[in-house]
């Protein structure tokens, strides 16, 4: 154990998730790194669930804090409003996973710098609420960074039905999850069931494609 009597090892921890995935696939998901665009719904759900999965290094990037708007759908406590959210997600992250790397930035994402936060980086999540913050990051990840992997989200708003949230491959590095229809504005804004839907279906593909890695599977 831990020095800390409540806190397993390192290695504990590794060997229960071992037991889970087979340690094939766990030493790939702990060698894997993922760049989180945007912590909001969308993104610190993702973040909680690659980390709980196993995922061995996560890099939160938002410019934002906590406000109390974001707490319906947020994976923030209330102790945590003002907090910068890359710090706050983090913070919420190692309660769990003590021992993961966590790279965190509380800046806003431009083409200035979009490849100095995200050059590092196995995988990539567009996790942004706003469409012109989405296109910027998609546009300059396909363009300059044609062999990373782009995960992002487009329509996930109001309370329909989640069986309309699906995941599409674009390209063979670009996925996209959502309905692709449900607008902000005329849907009823974000609400946690779909929110954190769309953001399973996106953490599911970068773990899909990470076990593609070394199963040797190929893209169709």
């Amino acid at each position: 154990m831990h020095k800390d009597k409540k806190i397993p090892s390192q290695e504990e921890i590794t060997s229960a998730l071992e037991l889970r995935h087979t340690k094939e696939i766990q030493d790939k998901l702990s060698a894997a790194k993922v760049a989180i665009c945007g912590l909001g719904g969308l993104g610190s759900s993702i973040a909680i669930a690659l980390a709980r999965t196993g995922v061995g290094k996560l890099h939160l990037i938002d410019f934002d804090n906590v406000d109390l708007s974001n707490i319906n759908r947020q994976q923030y406590a209330l102790k945590q409003l003002g907090m910068p959210k890359p710090q706050a997600l983090a913070d919420e992250i190692r309660r769990f996973s003590p021992y993961i790397e966590i790279e965190t930035s509380h800046v806003r994402i431009t083409e200035d710098n979009c490849a100095a936060l995200i050059g590092d980086a196995d995988f990539v999540c567009e996790a942004f609420d706003v469409a012109e913050q989405k296109a910027m990051l998609t546009n300059y990840v396909l363009e300059h960074m044609p062999e990373k992997y782009l995960v992002g989200a487009s329509g996930m708003a109001g309370f329909h039905s989640g069986n309309s949230i699906t995941t599409r491959k674009v390209t063979s590095h670009y996925y996209l999850c959502g309905d692709g229809e449900s607008e902000i504005a005329k849907e009823y804004g974000l609400m946690a069931p779909r929110v954190m839907i769309c953001a399973a279906h996106q953490a599911n593909t970068i773990v899909e494609l990470i076990v593609k890695h070394i199963t040797g599977e190929t893209e169709e």
